[in-house]
């Protein structure tokens, strides 16, 4: 069947499901469960799941747009930082560490009811220029480039104790070639830095879910193979892995997985000992968007909610921005756009309408 078959039946099914009333008995006696209506916020959907319902949010745009801080408060049950906890922003000047709007957006969490993944204590991008300008010149050695990691991920952890529910420890660090990244991690540390920031985490919150986190590995394929592995390799070394999470980027024109090679692929980590997450969810398009294209988007959101629902312990689903009004993906791949639940003007696209009508169903 063709993509655009395939979309065009889900999305019906979701309008289908959409006038559907979901009330059913809750036991032979004929006594009526309580249900949550399929057009309710996608946070009271997912907590008949105990799913936690979240969403990237980006800092500028929480302090000066009202709807969209509002809009964030009532639909997600989850919130990450965008930006703010990265280690660029956290410390642009060496020994100087701004915590300031990571703490706003964990305040604002709370007084919502919100839980709060941490987003990342290492990544290769968006690194303070004073560490990659003195590895890059000599003036920082491996040695003390490890001293610099360790403070750092200790520092960060320690700030954020308590106030977690997951950390993306370390992020992206197999490239598309299933091959560890060519960073000046690896390069002057060594594969063993994986591990060692791992431990340090543990050392700093003995309580948050410590994640691997990446692109490209929703499905069954070389790179999440090598993920696997790593993941083997890790535990066989006692190292603190927790959890492992699948970002979930997708482009309309590539094509999608199916629920069920969602499913599998986080079951096999799941069989380690893990827990797993979609974390950062967005369905991009070649502009301008039409009809076929959004239908087909609904389906790219559909089928990774569908496979956290099918795994045993997939406990978050992310989106990466919920409203194309503040979309990173223009700004990254040229001619492409409208990846999220949301157009510009906070009017809910099929992609919402389907995980709304996913998760109801799930509920019944």
């Amino acid at each position: 069947m063709k993509l655009t078959s395939i979309a065009a039946v889900t999305v019906l099914a979701a309008s289908i499901l959409y006038s559907v009333s979901l009330t059913s008995s809750a036991d032979d006696a004929g006594t009526q469960r309580h249900t949550v209506p399929v057009d309710s916020p996608l946070r009271d959907l997912a907590k008949r799941q105990d799913l936690l319902i979240g969403t990237a949010v980006d800092y500028d745009a929480f302090n000066a747009d009202t709807v969209y801080r509002e809009r964030i408060a009532t639909e997600f049950s989850s919130i990450t930082a965008e930006n703010v906890m990265k280690w660029q922003l956290l410390e642009p000047e060496r020994g100087k560490l701004d915590f300031t709007a990571a703490d706003e957006l964990i305040a604002a969490a709370k007084r919502s009811g919100q839980k709060v993944r941490g987003h990342t204590l290492l990544w290769h991008n968006q690194l303070p220029t004073w560490l990659t300008e003195g590895v890059a010149s000599g003036e920082i050695s491996p040695a003390e480039l490890r001293n610099i990691l360790r403070k750092h991920v200790i520092d960060v952890a320690s700030h954020f104790r308590g106030k977690l529910y997951q950390w993306d420890v370390v992020n992206e660090v197999i490239d598309d070639d299933a091959n560890l990244r060519d960073t000046i991690f690896l390069q002057n540390l060594g594969p063993g830095y994986i591990a060692d920031v791992f431990r340090w985490a543990r050392q700093a919150d003995p309580k948050v879910k410590l994640y691997l986190n990446d692109y490209n590995v929703e499905g069954l394929n070389a790179k999440s193979d090598a993920y696997f592995q790593l993941v083997k390799d890790l535990l066989r070394q006692r190292v603190p892995v927790d959890g492992f999470g699948a970002q979930g980027h997708y482009g309309v024109q590539f094509g999608f997985h199916s629920a069920s090679e969602v499913m599998t692929n986080l079951r096999r980590f799941e069989d380690l000992g893990l827990e797993t997450s979609i974390t950062e969810v967005d369905v991009r398009m070649i502009m301008p968007p039409d009809t076929v294209k959004l239908q087909a988007q609904a389906q790219g959101y559909s089928v990774l909610l569908q496979g956290c629902l099918l795994a045993r312990k997939c406990t978050s689903f992310t989106v990466w921005g919920y409203t194309d009004k503040y979309s990173w993906v223009p700004g990254f791949f040229t001619g492409e756009g409208a990846a999220n639940l949301l157009d510009e003007n906070f009017a809910a696209k099929p992609g919402y309408r389907e995980l709304q009508a996913v998760l109801a169903l799930a509920g019944r």
